[in-house]
């Protein structure tokens, strides 16, 4: 594989309209000829799909997901630019299967990286520039890699960098942009609710083994407390029974 220097990006960019990792993508997968490269974004929908980007999507569909068993449920709404589009059965079919996406993937939380607050960004670069396995590498390079986790926490988040359930081999970006060419509208994840049941409650938690375990211990302390009466009783009994004896001899004593 050729190495693809800013240049060329910015150029196969400048031509399509593409983002810039779509047309890394694409120089990659063309060993940086710059005429296939195109020809793979048209294939893959993209460059239609970057052209169509800017116009206005107010219509399409709410779509609803519920795990089986009712534990998990996904709200989604994806937009398109007209009532048309929103009826058609690949439409519907592109939204059951992003609520699906968000169901599975509990670690989602924004749309796309963007959505990220930077505050939370910062916050979680100074996690990583503290962390210990990076306290005796030179700052450059701690940078480097710092960023480089965090490139990859910021795509964990995100639903549009995620691979698709169906086909490990493209991601939901690339799944939309494919429809984005068969369709011939801009479809937009505008957004997404992800209800997990009992989340946010603090629930009692019951040790069973300690309740089980004292309820067995009292029932051993009752035992032993039946069982010492009859032998209470028994000692009671002996008197009772040496008593005549010891009459009897009293008795022949003075008769002698």
């Amino acid at each position: 594989m050729a190495g693809i220097s800013a240049k060329q990006v910015k150029e196969l960019r400048d031509t399509t309209g593409a983002g810039m990792m779509d047309c890394k993508k694409a120089l990659q997968a063309s060993d940086g000829d710059l005429q296939k490269a195109i020809e793979w974004l048209r294939q893959k929908g993209i460059t239609s799909a970057a052209k169509k980007e800017g116009r206005v999507a107010a219509e399409g569909l709410v779509e609803s997901y519920i795990h089986t068993g009712g534990r998990v449920g996904v709200l989604v709404e994806i937009n398109c630019e007209t009532d048309f589009v929103a009826r058609r059965e690949e439409f519907k079919t592109l939204a059951r299967d992003i609520a699906m996406q968000i169901a599975a993937c509990p670690n989602v939380e924004v749309v796309r990286t963007s959505d990220i607050p930077q505050d939370s960004i910062d916050r979680e670069r100074e996690i990583e520039m503290g962390r210990e396995d990076l306290a005796k590498k030179p700052e450059n390079i701690r940078a480097k890699i710092v960023d480089g986790r965090i490139e990859k926490r910021l795509k964990e988040q995100s639903l549009l960098d995620q691979p698709f359930i169906k086909d490990q081999n493209i991601t939901i970006e690339e799944l939309i942009k494919q429809l984005v060419a068969t369709l011939g509208e801009n479809i937009q994840v505008r957004r997404f609710s992800r209800f997990t049941l009992g989340e946010g409650i603090e629930k009692k938690e019951e040790n069973f083994a300690a309740e089980v375990a004292a309820q067995t211990g009292q029932k051993k302390e009752e035992k032993p407390a039946e069982a010492a009466a009859p032998k209470a009783e028994a000692k009671d009994e002996k008197p009772t029974e040496t008593a005549p004896k010891t009459a009897k001899k009293k008795g022949k004593k003075k008769k002698k």
